[in-house]
């Protein structure tokens, strides 16, 4: 690998680590782990590698591995005639992000709703037009939460029928 590829994934395992850290509440070296497989793609990525890429103890790893694979979050295959493990998100993984998501969005909007009908209902009693509620943020976020549930669902549906072909 060109050493500005290389430095350029340093940095970006480092990003993407801090990031997985804080969405998915992992120690700093298993969101880093995570971030250096997510980065490796599909060839998976060995035990070795990641203690020397990482520059972490084989037993940090080793702890960490294990856990992520506890969780779920990653998977192994073998190559034939080799003993390595190879490690790769699971798909799956991705999938119940999205899931969790649309869970949450969902939530959210019917909280958006529930508030809205009760400005609307507070409006209607209301003759004073200063004191009424606008409601028009809640529309608009109600419309974005829809629309954005919509493609990622959509996503989603890729995500499964591209995983099925393989």
């Amino acid at each position: 690998m060109p050493d500005n590829i290389c430095s350029e994934k340093k940095a970006l395992v480092e990003k993407l680590g801090v990031f997985i850290e804080n969405k998915d509440q992992l120690a700093p070296v298993a969101a880093r782990i995570m971030s250096y497989i997510i980065l490796t793609g599909k060839v998976g990525t060995t035990f070795e590698d990641l203690v020397l890429k990482l520059c972490a103890s084989k037993s940090t790893i080793s702890t960490h591995l294990n856990h992520l694979q506890d969780l779920k979050k990653i998977v192994y295959f073998t190559k034939l005639g080799d003993r390595k493990k190879y490690f790769v998100i699971n798909q799956d993984t991705i999938i119940q992000g999205i899931d969790d998501m649309i869970e949450t969005w969902c939530v959210q909007k019917e909280l958006h709703i529930e508030i809205r009908d009760y400005k609307e209902k507070s409006n209607a009693n209301n003759s004073d037009d200063t004191s009424k509620f606008d409601l028009e943020f809640h529309d608009d976020y109600i419309q974005f939460l829809d629309e954005a549930t919509k493609s990622v669902l959509k996503l989603r549906t890729k995500i499964i029928e591209k995983n099925n072909k393989l």
